[in-house]
């Protein structure tokens, strides 16, 4: 495998120059980290200045950080926080826009394949976007916060079992028995995990925290990396895989000493968000097709009715989630919130590009749309809904969900 050794500078330099333009940039407008990674990827890329291009090095490595964000996405979500009613209101406001993404998606798409593509790719919610900023605002420990995270949770596993079923290739009812075999398997483990088995390991994990053994870092790698593996051995999508691990290592941590658990947390923030995920972000960039977009005007038009569809698709059906109570500010903010995606419209659409079945240009109308969604979506449902003193904004009892540090 071939390593350009412009990469080798490039790719770090706009890692490291993405955090420094958002702190710049943050004087005025709080501008998601995800959104100069992707930007920078684009301008140094083949579509404008062409300094950098992808290879199977930069795409592996960006296959990794794709697994890494949704391993660090399943890992956040505190299960007994937005169990009930958060979590019930929130799969049902899901299936809602699922029928409404593949039925928007008819009309616009050409055929029955695109349409399928486009519409889950309607119904995704960006969890890791969202996350940061409802830690920022205050809000993630309140009722608001815990069912935008619900929104969230199912908004990016939803997506991911409707790839799994319906984008397989197989016929769906083949595909059904192939996911109840990996849900079997999982369950199992999830089930282990809970009742404890992870304490047998704290001992370890805290010997070795501040050791060349790093045990937890490992035995993080090994749980992601086994469960991607089952998930392409029974040809699922492997995010399905990542974010299950992702479960499933929280549930292995439940009980650690505190301190231990915050330093685990923080070594597995740096891998991911310090070294895999922003070469995902960045390889969007690198791979996103402008000359496409740019090329056809239908496409073009395309990017601000994909994004008017996400508030139709996913921000109305996610008012559901809103918590009892909740005035007209909060629920518009939910439903934006709920609306805002982008990592599983990139990995929807690459798959799409890659079968034949999206062309080119349609993708990068859905991933431009994202990337508004990312900037604007979440800083409009901030500014409507006001204030943290108003009603449904006092903190709830559950556990605080983790946080990551970027989109």
């Amino acid at each position: 495998m071939e390593i350009s050794t412009s990469a080798l500078v490039l790719l770090p330099a706009i890692a490291v120059t993405a955090p420094l333009l958002v702190r710049g940039f943050g004087r005025w407008v709080a501008i998601p980290l995800v959104v100069f990674e992707i930007a920078l990827g684009l301008v140094l890329g083949p579509a404008v200045l062409g300094w950098l291009k992808t290879d199977d090095f930069i795409g592996l490595f960006a296959d990794f950080g794709l697994a890494m964000l949704f391993f660090l996405a399943g890992n956040e979500i505190d299960f007994r926080a937005i169990r009930g009613r958060p979590l019930g209101r929130a799969a049902i406001g899901w299936l809602i826009s699922l029928a409404a993404g593949i039925g928007i998606a008819a009309l616009l798409a050409p055929d029955i394949p695109s349409a399928a593509f486009m519409g889950i790719a309607l119904t995704s919610t960006a969890l890791g976007a969202i996350l940061p900023v409802l830690r920022d605002s205050g809000d993630l420990g309140t009722p608001f916060g815990i069912a935008v995270v619900a929104l969230g949770a199912v908004g990016e596993f939803g997506p991911l079992l409707a790839i799994s079923l319906f984008l397989s290739g197989r016929q769906p009812w083949q595909s059904a028995l192939v996911l109840l075999g990996f849900a079997v398997v999982a369950t199992v483990v999830i089930v282990v995990a809970a009742r404890g088995a992870g304490r047998r390991l704290h001992r370890v994990i805290t010997a070795t925290l501040h050791t060349s053994g790093q045990f937890a870092v490992r035995l993080v790698m090994f749980v992601l990396l086994t469960l991607v593996a089952l998930s392409i051995v029974l040809d699922l999508d492997m995010l399905l895989g990542a974010f299950t691990a992702g479960v499933i290592y929280r549930l292995l941590l439940t009980g650690a000493p505190e301190h231990e658990a915050e330093v685990v947390e923080s070594k597995l923030e740096a891998v991911g968000y310090g070294l895999l995920v922003p070469v995902f972000f960045i390889n969007t960039g690198l791979t996103f097709d402008l000359e496409a977009l740019l090329s056809d005007p239908a496409d073009l038009v395309l990017v601000p009715i994909a994004l008017v569809a996400f508030l139709i698709v996913r921000g109305l059906p996610s008012v559901l989630a809103a918590p009892s109570g909740s005035d007209r500010r909060d629920r518009w903010a939910t439903a934006l919130f709920g609306a805002t995606g982008l990592p599983i419209i990139v990995a929807v659409t690459a798959i799409g590009v890659d079968e034949g079945d999206l062309d080119s240009g349609t993708a990068a109308a859905l991933v431009g749309a994202g990337l508004l969604s990312v900037l604007v979506f979440p800083l409009l449902a901030l500014s409507i809904r006001g204030p943290r003193s108003q009603p449904g904004a006092t903190r709830a009892p559950q556990d605080d969900v983790g946080v990551p540090s970027e989109g």
